[in-house]
């Protein structure tokens, strides 16, 4: 390994949402990002409740590098909650807004979002496939 690595443009661009969020809408309570050590993972804690049913985890936001293997291009993620379910998701920030797909890039699955009021707010909404999801809101506290 070199010690010339760095974390991706696409990862670091995350930065904006380091610190305690307050979630309001489709699921309400709090989120917390925060880095790892030397900031190739991005690390959020969830604990929400959504549709009557708490969720507690763990999510873990990074570019794959398999052994022996350069970075791969896409900033993915894998959720772990309270009950053993995983879910694997891809981010993407450009300019103000946020994507983020359930499972794949371009997934029917996804999350649009916009910062706003100096990186105080994000407001967005959930689509599922079939015409499902929820609005969400966050803010900063």
């Amino acid at each position: 390994m070199t010690d010339n690595i760095q974390p991706s443009s696409g990862l670091q661009a995350l930065d904006r949402l380091i610190g305690t969020w307050k979630v309001t809408g489709g699921a309400e309570g709090t989120v917390r990002y925060e880095w790892m050590d030397g900031k190739f993972f991005l690390l959020q804690h969830v604990e929400l409740v959504h549709d009557g049913h708490l969720i507690k985890g763990l999510e873990v936001i990074g570019n794959l590098r398999p052994f022996g293997e350069p970075a791969g291009a896409d900033v993915v993620s894998r959720f772990y909650d309270s009950e053993g379910n995983t879910l694997d998701y891809v981010y993407e920030l450009t300019g103000e807004k946020l994507t983020i797909w359930g499972g794949f890039k371009g997934s029917p699955a996804f999350y649009v979002g916009e910062f706003s009021e100096s990186d105080r707010v994000v407001d967005g909404e959930w689509t599922y496939p079939g015409g499902g999801g929820y609005t969400s809101t966050m803010i900063r506290v």
